[in-house]
């Protein structure tokens, strides 16, 4: 199946609100294409780990995030580390192929007070990354691609990820969360780097 294109700020897609799925339409032809499309579009940004549907132009409220966000911690200084570093541009790594969850319908339903301030960058804000600062914990009810119910909670990068692609279907961008912001060339001279 085609990949599809990522959609770049100022797209207004990106700043409407998402639209919940019906229920009875989760296991349709359209939203399992959809999430395939995604998985594929997912799979295809080497530095990506989520993908929210307005991302691909379609204003629903869906996201995926890769079993990569997993893999990644936080070291004491609040900046990522992989526990497996993947670079699609050096000939020495071996590429891994990630597992991709979708959350359809997702409904934050706590999160801790503390926060913690962390680099970010968006596929839809190319070249621009953010100091932003996110909660530490949260906990989410959501339905999976075959309409099942879950509930957990989620802690450090992988919290941080389901609130970014949370703010994805809110209309919401690292623009409007970011204490500071840089450039791509910022970041080659010391800057943090883009998760």
């Amino acid at each position: 199946m085609p990949k599809k294109s990522i959609v770049h700020e100022p797209n207004p897609v990106l700043r409407q609100p998402a639209a919940d799925i019906p229920p009875g339409e989760i296991r349709s032809a359209k939203i399992q294409r959809l999430i395939s499309d995604m998985r594929e579009t997912l799979a295809a940004a080497w530095d990506g780990v989520g993908l929210a549907a307005p991302q691909v132009g379609v204003p629903l409220r869906i996201f995926l995030v890769s079993d990569e966000a997993a893999s990644i911690d936080t070291n004491a200084g609040g900046e990522p580390s992989r526990t497996m570093r993947m670079n699609a541009n050096d000939a020495n790594s071996e590429r891994r192929t990630w597992e991709y969850h979708a959350y359809v319908n997702p409904v934050l339903k706590k999160r801790s007070q503390k926060k913690i301030e962390m680099a970010e960058g968006c596929l839809s804000v190319p070249g621009k990354f953010g100091l932003v600062p996110r909660a530490e914990k949260v906990y989410l009810e959501w339905l999976d691609e075959r309409g099942r119910k879950h509930s957990r909670g989620f802690t450090k990068f992988f919290a941080r990820v389901i609130q970014h692609e949370l703010d994805h279907l809110d209309g919401k961008l690292i623009l409007d969360r970011a204490k500071r912001l840089f450039t791509a060339e910022a970041k080659k001279k010391g800057a943090p780097h883009r998760e």
